[in-house]
Formats: structure tokens, sequence, C-alpha cells
């Protein structure tokens, strides 16, 4: 689903408010989503620490993101606040995802052809220098990571 520029901006504007409140309780802000769902609008912090996330951290980060919610009432319309872990098929989005998640399995879809594809499935090996080091079935693949649409972490079963 597309995003129009003023949900854009408020996601942009809510990241900058509520990122330092998690920051505060040591954990890490993953995403920030909002947008419209079957039930109506959604405000989806997606939240991780070093040893993982308990259900005590989410509601923590909850309460006093709801407080600062109600005090800055940057939301013109009603919505859900809904505080989770990123699961263990979490999205990759910035360099240090890549550097916490190394040694462990991934898929990455590219924008555009690399190494004759774009769709790579292997162990990440190596960030540096804006490259993604992938030991995938072809080889060891370097993927710029100004390159990447999406990526993940996989769960072997």
């Amino acid at each position: 689903m597309a995003v129009d520029a003023k949900t854009e901006a408020l996601i942009a504007r809510l990241t900058t408010m509520l990122e330092p409140v998690v920051v505060d309780q040591e954990l890490e802000l993953v995403e920030l989503q909002f947008r419209r769902e079957p039930a109506g609008w959604v405000l989806r912090l997606i939240i991780d620490g070093p040893q993982g996330i308990s259900l005590d951290d989410c509601s923590r980060v909850s309460r006093e993101v709801g407080h600062l919610l109600e005090v800055e009432d940057p939301i013109e319309w009603p919505y859900r606040l809904e505080v989770s872990s990123p699961g263990l098929d979490r999205p990759l989005k910035r360099e240090r995802d890549y550097l916490r998640c190394l040694g462990k399995k991934a898929k990455i879809v590219t924008k555009a052809p690399i190494a004759g594809g774009s769709h790579f499935v292997g162990v990440l090996r190596d960030f540096a220098d804006g490259v993604i080091t992938v030991e995938a079935e072809q080889g060891l693949v370097a993927i710029p990571f100004a390159e990447v649409q999406r990526a993940r972490l996989v769960i072997d079963l």
C-alpha cells in the first residue's frame, strides 16, 4: 500500500518523537508503522533489545509512548497503539540490523539484478562500506545496501 506525503511526514515526526522514549528504556525502535487496517488506523512500534523483548518491555514502552502521545497529540484521527517484538523473521532495514544479524540466514530482494539475480537467500557474512556480503547458493555475493528493496531474516525449522 502506497503512503501519501502527509502520512509519510507524520511517520517521520512520530519516529523522531518516539524513538528517544524507546532508547530511554535501553531498547531499539526497529520500525514504526502507521497505517490503515481493516479495523482502523494503527500506530505500531516494533522494538527489540539485546536479550530480546518481554511482555513487560512492550507494556512499559506502550505506557510511556501513550503518555507522550496524549500530551503532544500529533495524530488527528482515532488510532490504536500497538507495541511488539520484531519476531524471528524480523525485517532488516538499517545497517545496525545487518551488523547485529551477522552469521544468520536472510532473504534479500534487490531493486535491480546483481550477479544475475535479484533474490538472494544465504548467511550474512559482512557489512562494510555500504556493502552486504551474503554467502548464498551461488557463492559470496556483494550487495550494495542502496540496492536492497527489502530484506528479512529466514527461519529454518
